[in-house]
């Protein structure tokens, strides 16, 4: 049985030489680079400005309604989440400074260095303040559903903050990975 085969035939990869013409067209219009677009969510754009925004908000009222509590500095995992919902609120509160100011003068934030600083702190930031809910989370629980015991405590307020932390938390989550998204497409 004879079957076909496919022939193949040597191209050359040296392009025709190209006139003076073309040459000159070329230098005088060049071709455009093409940038690739600012992803919603990403540093210096409304969204990632939203993402910061509320990063900040719930942060803010985690640390004030744990701080308003008289007994939060008895347990270590309270005062724990205070110190996260305060290292999470500057942050969010300076990078949100930050995203303003790249809005106001359209700039783009994808230089290397600033994308590794924001990830960086981002993931630190998102690190604690999960960790610092979830500790919460566990003492609450402890307090309001073991001990029965939230005559004495705040556990609405105990709650209210760890809730607070945990929303916190995910607006933090998408600018991590939108931060980390833009260094690993360096």
């Amino acid at each position: 049985m004879s079957a076909s085969h496919p022939s193949v035939h040597p191209v050359d990869a040296v392009p025709p030489p190209a006139t003076d013409a073309a040459a000159a067209a070329a230098e005088e219009n060049p071709m455009p680079r093409g940038r690739m677009k600012d992803v919603q969510g990403m540093p210096g754009t409304p969204s990632g400005l939203a993402l910061r925004l509320f990063q900040f908000a719930f942060s803010a009222v985690a640390l004030s309604v744990m701080a308003s509590t008289s007994d939060f500095p008895s347990v270590t995992a309270f005062r724990y989440l205070v110190v996260a919902s305060s290292l999470q609120s500057i942050w969010s509160l300076s990078l949100a400074i930050v995203d303003v100011y790249a809005i106001l003068v359209k700039r783009s934030l994808r230089n290397f260095r600033v994308a590794t600083l924001f990830a960086v702190g981002d993931g630190i930031t998102s690190t604690l303040i999960f960790s610092a809910a979830c500790a919460s989370a566990g003492i609450t629980v402890l307090i309001g559903n073991d001990l029965n015991d939230c005559t004495e405590n705040h556990c609405t307020r105990f709650q209210t903050a760890t809730a607070m932390a945990f929303l916190s938390w995910f607006a933090g989550s998408p600018s991590f990975l939108f931060n980390f998204w833009t260094l690993a497409s360096k």
